[in-house]
C-alpha cells in the first residue's frame, strides 16, 4: 500500500463507469433527497456521458426518501413497512434523478434489481442485455435493489455489493463509490491520530480488511468494510474502484481527468484478462458447437464472433448464458465461450444465417452464437 497519490490513470482512460452513492448522501443524513446533490453529480454523468463515456449510477436513498413523504421519524422494523417505504421513496427518487437528468439534456431510465435477478442466468443475461442496450441508446440507466419486493434471503446486504455486482454484469472499466469519507484511512482517524490516509491500493490486500476492522466489523451496513469488500468483488472482473467523498468539487469529472482524488484499490488483473481467464479456467462446459473450417478461420485467425451459419452440430444440453466449447471439423477444442442460444435453438440455426434467426425462433437475442467478446480461444 503506498501514501503516495496515484499516478493509474484507470478512471481517465475508463470507457464505462458505475457510480454508487450512498443514502446519508443522496437524503442529506436522512432530511430528504438533496436536490442540489442529485442536480451536482447528474450534471457530471452528463459531462461524462457527452465525452463518450457510459455511466450507470447506483444509487440508494428510496426508504429514507419514503420515511420523509410518509411523515415517519424512525425507522421501521417491520419489513412490510420498509418495502412500503421504498415503494413511496422510489417515486421521488426516480423523479429526482430523471428531472436532473433531463436538464442537461440525457435520458434516464429506472432499474430495480435483486440478488435472485442475478444469481438466475438468464435473467441475469437479460439485465445485462437492458443495460448494454440503455447504455447504447446513450441513457444512463440509474438503478437500485428492489426495496419493496425483497427478504433478508435475496438481499445484497447494501448497495456497495450492488455497485460490485453490476459493474461486473456490464463488464465495467471502473468503480466509484461516493461516500461521506475522503476515503480509506490506516485506522479510525477519529480515535487515531496517527491513522494515515491510504491513496492507493490494490484491491483485496487483506491488510484493507483489518484497517476497516474485518468483516465483522461494528461499523455495519455501508460501512468503510463493506466498500473495501465490493473493491476486492469488482476486481474480480478487471474493474478498479475509487473510494471518494461524494461532496468534492466536480469529484466525477476530476477524477475522469486523471486528477488523484480518494482511494484508488486498483484491480490485479485488466478487464479483459480477468473476463478471459474466468472463461477459460473456471467454469465447466454444458456442452459444445462444431464449426466448419471457414469458422475456424474466423474465430482463431481473426478474432471474430461465431456466427449461425458456420456451425455444423451441437452436442450437449446447454442454455442461453452457459460457457460452451467450439470445436474444429476434427473434433477439437478451439475456443469457449458464453452461448446466446440454448442448445435445442441452437440446433435449429446450424448451418443458417443471422437474418433468418427471427423466423426460425421467433425472436432474436444476439446476431450471434457467440459474441467475440465473450469468446476465448483455447487453441
Amino acid at each position: 500500500m503506498s501514501e503516495n497519490k496515484p499516478s493509474s490513470p484507470v478512471v481517465r482512460d475508463a470507457r464505462r463507469i458505475v457510480v454508487k452513492v450512498g443514502s446519508s448522501l443522496v437524503t442529506n443524513e436522512g432530511r430528504g433527497l438533496d436536490e442540489h446533490a442529485i442536480g451536482e453529480w447528474s450534471r457530471q454523468l452528463a459531462a461524462l456521458a457527452r465525452e463518450g463515456r457510459e455511466v450507470i449510477m447506483v444509487s440508494s436513498g428510496a426508504i429514507a426518501e419514503g420515511m420523509k413523504r410518509l411523515g415517519w421519524t424512525t425507522r421501521p422494523h417491520e419489513v412490510n413497512e420498509l418495502q412500503a417505504a421504498a415503494a413511496v421513496g422510489q417515486m421521488g427518487l426516480a423523479q429526482m434523478y430523471e428531472t436532473k437528468l433531463r436538464e442537461h439534456g440525457m435520458h434516464s431510465a429506472q432499474v430495480l434489481l435483486t440478488h435472485a435477478d442475478l444469481a438466475d442466468r438468464e435473467r441475469y443475461l437479460n439485465a445485462r442485455s437492458t443495460l448494454l442496450t440503455l447504455l447504447r441508446l446513450k441513457v444512463i440507466p440509474v438503478i437500485n435493489e428492489n426495496d419493496t419486493v425483497v427478504n433478508d434471503e435475496i438481499k445484497f446486504g447494501d448497495n456497495d455489493t450492488l455497485g460490485a455486482l453490476v459493474a461486473n454484469l456490464v463488464e465495467a472499466d471502473a468503480l466509484v463509490i461516493l461516500t461521506d469519507q475522503k476515503g480509506l484511512y490506516s485506522a479510525d482517524p477519529r480515535k487515531d491520530p496517527a491513522a494515515t490516509f491510504v491513496h492507493e491500493a490494490k484491491a483485496g490486500d487483506a491488510a484493507l480488511e483489518a484497517m476497516a476492522g474485518g468483516a465483522g466489523s461494528t461499523l455495519g451496513k455501508g460501512g468503510m468494510i463493506t466498500k473495501i469488500l465490493a473493491a476486492k468483488r469488482a476486481a474480480g472482473s478487471g474493474a478498479s474502484t475509487v473510494i471518494a467523498w461524494g461532496r468534492e468539487k466536480d469529484c466525477l469529472v476530476r477524477l475522469a481527468r486523471g486528477e488523484a482524488i480518494g482511494t484508488l484499490l486498483v484491480a490485479p488483473t485488466q478487464k479483459n484478462q480477468a473476463r478471459k481467464r474466468w472463461m477459460a479456467d473456471h467454469l465447466q462446459l454444458r456442452g459444445s458447437v462444431t464449426v466448419d473450417e471457414g469458422a475456424v478461420a474466423k474465430v482463431r485467425a481473426e478474432g471474430k464472433s461465431l456466427l449461425p451459419i458456420g456451425m455444423t452440430a451441437v452436442d450437449g444440453e446447454f442454455s442461453r448464458g452457459d460457457v460452451i466449447a467450439v470445436r474444429d471439423p476434427q473434433g477439437n477444442e478451439i475456443a469457449r465461450g458464453l452461448a446466446n442460444y440454448a442448445s435445442a435453438e441452437a440446433r435449429l440455426l446450424c448451418r443458417k444465417p443471422s437474418t433468418e434467426i427471427e423466423k426460425l425462433l421467433g425472436y432474436v437475442a444476439e446476431p450471434e452464437m457467440i459474441h467475440r467478446t465473450n469468446l476465448v480461444v483455447t487453441r
